[in-house]
């Protein structure tokens, strides 16, 4: 019999064990795995406005002073929000989770921050939060954000990615004039709330500060 003779075989009993173990680990694992991965219920993809300030977020290297992902500890929960689900990075290309907190972790900062407290916060930290030692960004004020290529992101992370971007997001000049009208409304609306005529201006002359797009982006941090 096959079972008296793995008996007898402790290296190939064990051997067995050991795959039957794994497989059904596998099965048990990978399905779950693979659905947490899948963005959450009612999540959508950043708007090409978001991606901008996303942009501006990476290159003024924001990361290296703040995180986001919120670990599941009662200290990180308490003083954040609730704990980052793998979920939330669904469309997230690269993700920015940081290793560093130099400042807060960001990930919650939509549901705490407006954005009158970004604008006053950029422009002078340590007036906001006592003590801070974060820089001025005053430069976003004045710097334009590069909008056009945060929509040629959107399009490449729809064709690469299979994120659900609507048809509208095409590789075509035409496409893309069409949808510009779109992105200067969410500016409009951020804009709306901010004091600075430096902004204000830009705006009106259908241009979108790096300012504008960041905090945007800082919004959507939910």
């Amino acid at each position: 019999m096959f079972f008296h003779w793995l008996e007898k075989n402790p290296f190939f009993f064990a051997s067995g064990i050991s795959i039957v173990i794994s497989f059904a680990g596998l099965i048990e694992i990978v399905p779950n795995f693979a659905q947490a991965s899948r963005p959450l219920v009612d999540m959508k993809p950043r708007t090409v406005l978001e991606l901008a300030g996303k942009n501006v977020y990476k290159k003024d290297n924001c990361i290296a002073c703040h995180s986001q992902l919120i670990r599941p500890f009662k200290s990180e929960t308490d003083r954040y929000g609730a704990y980052s689900l793998s979920g939330e990075y669904a469309y997230d290309r690269p993700f920015l989770w940081g290793s560093k907190r130099t400042g807060p972790d960001l990930h919650r900062v939509g549901n705490y921050r407006t954005t009158d407290w970004h604008e006053n916060h950029m422009l002078n930290p340590p007036a906001i939060v006592q003590g801070s030692i974060m820089p001025a960004y005053g430069h976003m004020f004045d710097n334009t954000a590069d909008i056009e290529t945060a929509y040629a992101e959107a399009v490449t992370v729809k064709n690469m990615f299979h994120t659900p971007y609507g048809p509208e997001f095409r590789k075509t000049r035409k496409a893309w004039d069409a949808h510009r009208p779109k992105v200067l409304e969410d500016a409009k609306k951020i804009a709306a709330d901010m004091k600075d005529p430096r902004v204000k201006e830009a705006i009106a002359k259908g241009e979108v500060p790096e300012i504008v797009a960041l905090i945007a982006y800082l919004n959507s941090l939910k």
